[in-house]
């Protein structure tokens, strides 16, 4: 028996594409941050939730990753889909074959297609030209399928997130940082962007996030003074020095040291223990025990970058647990907009 005949409205999400934070209202990311909680309880409950029983689902990754092939992997198997994993010698997007061609061959053998690369047009063809539900894995400038579960992470810690501080420190202008400033002042929380000058946000991010936050409340702060952008703040997060596509090791180095999260940085929030966290969506260069921690440590004589080892492994530190959370959020994301659940009329506001 369909919707129709039973009067159940139609899932508000059904068939969309989660392609940025602004694909999303805001209480849509409230209702995936609760949703994704909701289905991490179901897991670890070992309550079944195959709400993508049959489905296929394309995983597309120009660029390698860990923690989000796993975390697509897992959170289809859990749903009760399938999913396929074509790495960057499997598809030849925009060189032996267009992304339209690409999209429409793809979405006619699969349900879903997950992309994480390089270019946001990519993605966004992907969704133009497929005929199914696309999802941001990653880009050069969205990574929508990393803030859910943050937020997840954030609420878990305090319990809500309206309110909260936020502040990212180190470059400003990546990937992450566009989204957490967005989904940030979306929710409410007041969002912080601790960087050098010539690693703020671009003004697009910035005046996306300003709208946003007039209706949220949300206090945004854009500094390079340390000690300003540091007081008051909930949840300290970072990312690596040097994003994706980018080789300049030297002047990054040299540019963010003095924005390494350390303990005397902590410090600065002047934040009491209980009320603080800190997180980063890894890999983390806090120690010397990669290839990369070697050669930077050889090269310019340091042994930790974005954060250091104490802070990494200190009481504050959530990174496992924002790491988990990343297959709970994206199985909120796929179910809601590929299962056809039930879900009730959200508010635009």
């Amino acid at each position: 028996m369909t919707n129709k005949f039973i009067g159940i409205p139609k899932n508000i999400f059904q068939g969309r594409s989660i392609l940025a934070e602004t694909s999303m209202t805001p209480a849509e990311i409230e209702y995936l941050v609760d949703f994704g909680l909701h289905l991490k309880y179901l897991q670890k409950n070992n309550i079944s939730h195959h709400y993508l029983e049959g489905k296929n689902i394309a995983l597309l990754f120009e660029k390698a990753s860990t923690r989000t092939r796993s975390s697509f992997v897992t959170a289809a198997v859990e749903l009760g889909a399938h999913p396929d994993y074509l790495g960057k010698d499997d598809i030849h997007l925009g060189k032996k074959e267009s992304v339209e061609d690409t999209a429409k061959i793809l979405g006619s053998m699969f349900d879903g297609i997950e992309f994480r690369g390089f270019k946001q047009s990519t993605v966004e063809g992907l969704a133009k030209y497929s005929g199914v539900p696309v999802w941001n894995g990653l880009t050069d400038e969205w990574h929508p399928t990393q803030t859910i579960p943050d937020l997840m992470t954030i609420k878990e810690n305090f319990g809500y997130l309206k309110g909260l501080t936020l502040t990212f420190v180190g470059d400003g202008h990546n990937n992450v940082a566009n989204s957490l400033l967005v989904g940030g002042a979306m929710v409410g929380m007041n969002v912080h962007i601790v960087s050098p000058k010539q690693l703020f946000p671009s003004e697009k991010h910035v005046e996306i996030a300003k709208k946003f936050a007039k209706n949220s409340g949300s206090q945004l702060l854009i500094t390079d003074e340390i000690d300003e952008g540091m007081k008051g703040s909930n949840a300290v997060y970072t990312d690596v020095w040097v994003s994706m596509g980018e080789s300049d090791w030297e002047e990054r180095v040299k540019l963010l040291k003095p924005y390494q999260v350390n303990m005397k940085l902590m410090k600065k929030t002047k934040t009491p223990a209980d009320k603080l966290i800190f997180m980063h969506c890894l890999p983390a260069f806090h120690d010397t025990n990669t290839d990369y921690g070697k050669e930077i440590a050889k090269k310019y004589g340091i042994t930790e970058m974005e954060v250091t080892d104490e802070v990494f492994r200190s009481k504050y530190s959530r990174v496992f647990e924002e790491g988990e959370n990343r297959k709970h959020g994206i199985k909120a994301i796929m179910a809601a907009t590929l299962g056809n659940l039930f879900i009730p009329t959200i508010s635009e506001n």
